[in-house]
Formats: structure tokens, sequence, C-alpha cells
């Protein structure tokens, strides 16, 4: 589809230069050929069909974006290892999430900081780490969302606050590797942090959640002999740090 709209465009922007360079020559076209470019309105169409070809255009090529980021953040076509760069899932990850960063009438944008280190390619089933990185970021996004204030006083105290997800990665040694996703959101007490990654704990309104995402993600992690940990303070957001082995190493019973 996105070849063929290209080439769309392309031969519709040659076919009105074309015209425009036909009418620069032959400024007074007989009655009949003038009546016809009335009817076409060939005055508006050159001015804004281009407009309306590029806007397709981008939009296409938005949603073919997307969709490679789907199929990169799925890999349901890869049941096996495979080595992946951590940070093409962090962007596919991000990419899908983006509708969530921007400002709204009830919520302010969300700045999302990468601090990029040099990472090796990592063996690993993409498809379940991608899921890791969805459900980190999600709650992350939750969490600064949630701290929309509803009172005049509140909001007049935090509207200088810029809401922030910083993502760092870097490699901690040759086996090793480490993605981190911090917000600065409102934390959580130590009685949280100690049930975090059990089945069904939900600190989230009845219905908004099902207290399995990071369960399961700690799982996952665990499968891939990885380490999924979190530290936080109340009034200083938190940090989730994944640590995963270069080479997967199948666990045997």
């Amino acid at each position: 589809m996105f070849p063929v709209i290209s080439q769309q465009v392309y031969y519709s922007n040659r076919l009105l230069e074309l015209i425009a360079s036909y009418r620069a020559h032959y400024p007074t076209p007989p009655d009949e050929l003038q009546s016809l470019l009335e009817e076409s309105e060939i005055d508006y169409l050159s001015d804004d069909f281009p407009k309306l070809c590029n806007s397709l255009y981008t939009g296409t090529e938005r949603i073919r974006s997307i969709v490679l980021s789907l199929r990169n953040f799925s890999r349901l076509d890869e049941a096996e290892t495979k080595e992946v760069d951590l940070h093409e899932g962090i962007e596919s990850t991000l990419l899908i999430l983006q509708h969530r960063f921007k400002s709204s009438s009830s919520q302010k944008s969300i700045e999302i900081v990468k601090e990029y280190g040099d990472l090796p390619r990592v063996e690993c089933h993409a498809g379940q780490i991608n899921q890791v990185f969805m459900n980190l970021l999600s709650n992350a996004l939750d969490e600064l969302q949630s701290m929309e204030p509803n009172d005049e006083e509140t909001k007049t105290k935090t509207k200088t606050k810029t809401k922030t997800i910083q993502i760092k990665t870097q490699q901690l040694d040759e086996d090793r590797v480490m993605v981190s996703i911090k917000d600065n959101g409102g934390g959580m007490s130590e009685g949280v942090l100690k049930s975090l990654f059990n089945p069904f704990f939900t600190t989230k309104s009845v219905g908004q959640g099902t207290g399995l995402g990071l369960s399961i993600s700690y799982k996952i992690v665990e499968n891939h002999q990885g380490k999924l940990s979190c530290e936080s303070t109340v009034g200083e957001g938190a940090t989730f740090t994944l640590e995963l082995p270069v080479r997967y190493r199948m666990e045997r019973s």
C-alpha cells in the first residue's frame, strides 16, 4: 500500500506541474478548454491537492511505522530466542504508547529522557522482554497521570514540575546489561514495595488494573536468568531496574 500511495503522490504532482506549465505557455486557451478548467476548479486543485497528497503520504508513513513497531514489539514469528537490539524494543514500545505522553485538557505532557549506553545484542525471547518494557512504562505513565491535581491550589504549586520518565541503559560487564526506568511520581512505601511483584497485588482503583503486570514481568525476567527490582521513596518516584544476561541459558529442571 505504501509504495502505491508514494507513486500516486508523485504522478499527481507531476500532472499538476504539467498543467501549470501548459497554462504558462498558453495563458489564453480555447473557450472549450477554459470552460473545462473552470468546471474542474483547477486553481483549487493546484493549491490544495498537493497538500492533501502530502497529508495522505505522511499518514500512510505513520501507519507503516506503527505496524512495523507492532511487529517488532510482538515478535510473534519468533518462538526461539534471538539476538536483538534492546533499544529497538524500547523504541517500539515508546511509539505504541506515545499518545499517552502528549498533553490534553486534563493532563500535562510527559517528557521522556533517554540515556542509552552502548549495548551488545542480547539473546532473549524478544516478544517477552518487550512485554516487560510495556508493563514498566505503562505503570510509570499510570503513576504520573494519576498525580494530576484536582484543586486550584495544588495545581498552582505543581504547575512548574515537569513529569518525566527516564530510561537508562548500560552494559554492567561482558555478560550482563541493565535497563532502568525511573519516574518522578509519588513513589511507594516499604509496605507496597514488599508486595509489588506478588500476583494480583495492585494499588490502582477497582477496574484500573489486574495486579498481574509486574508479577508476569518478574517471572519473564526470572526465566531469562535476570533480575527485576524496584527502589522507591514516598514523594520521590520509583526506579525499576532490569538486568539481563547477554546470552540466554535455558533453565533446566
